[in-house]
């Protein structure tokens, strides 16, 4: 994806106990990728997390169908992907413009593909709120179009983004997978559909589907104005600018926020499980760490000091909560250890800091 990328590669940690050096799974999957491409699609492959996605695929040598109606997504995206692989893997990339609201679209998308990694939606919660009727359309006619054509064209796993809204206003802390409460916003109703029509395709048509439910994702190209961890991109850019920052509510609301590679963790072990068990569920993915908003306030300041030392310090402005919001969210993430071998790898400080050059470029 980036420089940092390859600070991950090998992901090894030392076994104290027996002094060996153990390679965890997901390093073995790379590996295993590396010398045998599959075919993949990437739905909303010039987004946010979608063109990550790309990114790394093609630094493994993989195939790559993309698709994307550019609603949200940016060409210029797929130009930065462009600039940071060769131009042998960039070759290896097909990109179909298009509305995965149309089925003959999804159909010429899943041609040929292997695995999917569908990303293509209405992320933002605030955007749904104010125009259901087009959240809808994205997140659940588009999400059954996919599903259909994929189990016409015989995909043999269907990995897609689900989120951590559909806990709604449960106030168990951690989050864990079985337990939900009332939705709070149309974008959580999506994704909690998503999830049904999934489970049905697993059962009624032997499609194996895996639900990856995203807490507050976050790193280089998000939209300030899209969904997920938004926050981050926008408070920067204010921060850079010297803009007032505008905090919605007191501050104490927390967030588990999870950097993007994590995200592209999780999104290749669970197209490549092999465990029996590993598909047809729905996964946390986080960090399993909260950060208060006021927490994540001080941290983008102080990584922006590390930078520029003399950067002055601000205040940010308190104003009332945001509808739909939830007050808390930490994600437990023991589901996805076990059964998919995920391991988070980096911290939101970290994270933060390999982001950097990017916000300050692009921010």
């Amino acid at each position: 994806m980036l420089k940092f990328i390859t600070t991950f590669c090998l992901h090894l940690f030392v076994n104290a106990s027996h002094h060996k050096f153990v390679v965890s799974p997901y390093s073995k999957l790379r590996a295993q990728l590396k010398s045998s491409p599959r075919r993949w699609l990437v739905t909303g492959v010039a987004g946010f997390i979608g063109s990550n996605l790309l990114e790394t695929l093609l630094k493994l040598d993989q195939r790559v169908n993309g698709l994307d109606d550019f609603s949200s997504g940016k060409k210029a995206n797929l130009a930065e992907v462009q600039a940071q692989v060769t131009p042998a893997q960039w070759a290896r990339f097909r990109l179909l413009k298009g509305d995965i609201a149309k089925p003959e679209i999804c159909r010429k998308a899943c041609s040929g593909v292997e695995i999917a990694l569908h990303h293509a939606a209405m992320t933002s919660v605030p955007h749904s709120l104010n125009d259901p009727l087009t959240c809808h359309r994205s997140n659940v006619t588009g999400f059954l179009n996919m599903l259909v054509a994929a189990r016409d064209a015989g995909i043999r796993r269907f990995v897609y983004a689900s989120s951590s809204a559909v806990y709604g206003d449960d106030p168990t802390l951690p989050k864990v997978e079985d337990h939900v409460g009332r939705l709070l916003s149309p974008y959580a109703a999506t994704k909690t559909i998503n999830e049904v029509y999934a489970g049905l395709f697993a059962r009624a048509y032997g499609l194996p589907c895996t639900g990856l439910r995203y807490f507050n994702v976050f790193g280089p190209r998000q939209d300030p104005e899209g969904g997920y961890a938004a926050v981050i991109p926008k408070w920067m850019a204010a921060l850079l600018k010297q803009e007032p920052v505008f905090i919605n509510g007191d501050g104490k609301t927390s967030r588990d926020f999870c950097f993007i590679e994590d995200v592209i963790q999780a999104n290749l072990l669970a197209g490549m499980a092999l465990k029996s068990r590993a598909p047809d569920q729905v996964y946390n993915i986080a960090l399993g760490n909260k950060t208060t908003l006021n927490g994540l306030f001080r941290l983008l300041q102080n990584t922006l000091k590390k930078y520029q030392p003399s950067f002055p310090d601000q205040k940010p402005i308190y104003r009332a909560f945001r509808p739909g919001d939830i007050r808390h969210s930490v994600a437990d993430i023991t589901k996805a250890k076990r059964l998919l071998g995920y391991a988070p790898a980096y911290g939101v400080r970290q994270g933060l800091e390999l982001a950097m050059d990017w916000y300050r470029k692009n921010a």
